[in-house]
């Protein structure tokens, strides 16, 4: 129980850590498209290494397919739902280089419409997380050790998560106390997933450990999809393909080790 929740909230930290750099430094956008191309690589391959082939030696691609399509589908209708709410913001880093007193409007508040897009790309931040700390719960299942490929790979992609949704909260108009205090409140459910992850299904079968596994995995891949990757192309340029791959690698070196 105490190793879901420590390593949970270790890889879900660097959100944390994160928004405090861009809350001290300039920070800029080709570094943070960099990282989340790496994150991106790292996030693929651990979720194929970890999630899918895994389940795969337990269980049938019927289950896998079930699992997997289903979580994707899942998370693609929640990010519509949340993206029109202003959580489309949570991945861009178009303002983390800029000085932060520009960050706000005029008066030095937010308007209403700022404040639920600052709402937003904080409850977008939390449906990211939350799937990624669960299969850190799940690698824990059976007594195992924790799968340090994808603790390694979720704490990378985390940390462009912290940066650029602290650049659009900023933006919104939310204080740093209040974003640092959202942030902690990430790490907390996020450690409370990776708990959940780890206990609620200690005693399931084969099958429902595939499913949920591979759930998880989805809507991973449909969160990189849908926000990562196009980010860390804008920011990054080409050279973000040669960085995912590394991210990858990194991945299955993990794995294999």
């Amino acid at each position: 129980m105490w190793n879901a929740i420590l390593w949970g909230t270790i890889a879900a930290s660097a959100t944390l850590l994160g928004a405090l750099v861009v809350l001290k430094f300039t920070i800029p956008k080709k570094i943070i498209g960099s990282i989340m191309a790496l994150g991106t690589g790292a996030l693929i391959g651990a979720t194929t290494y970890e999630l899918l082939e895994e389940s795969l030696e337990i269980s049938s691609i019927k289950e896998v397919a079930i699992g997997f399509l289903g979580g994707a589908l899942i998370f693609t209708i929640l990010d519509y739902y949340i993206s029109h709410k202003g959580g489309q913001k949570r991945k861009h880093s178009d303002r983390v280089d800029e000085n932060n007193a520009s960050l706000f409007n005029s008066s030095g508040g937010s308007s209403k419409g700022s404040a639920t897009s600052g709402m937003g790309i904080f409850i977008g931040s939390v449906m990211d997380t939350l799937p990624e700390s669960a299969m850190i719960g799940m690698s824990l299942i059976g007594g195992q050790a924790v799968s340090m490929a994808l603790v390694v790979s979720i704490f990378i992609s985390n940390i462009p998560e912290g940066l650029s949704s602290t650049a659009g909260l900023l933006k919104s108009g939310f204080t740093k106390k209040k974003i640092i205090f959202m942030w902690v409140l990430v790490v907390f459910f996020s450690a409370l997933s990776s708990l959940a992850g780890a206990t609620l299904l200690d005693n399931a079968s084969d099958s429902i450990k595939a499913i949920v596994s591979c759930f998880a995995g989805g809507a991973i891949i449909a969160m990189i999809a849908s926000t990562m990757m196009p980010e860390a192309f804008k920011e990054g340029g080409p050279i973000v393909g040669f960085i995912t791959s590394i991210g990858v690698f990194i991945s299955l070196w993990l794995h294999y080790l």
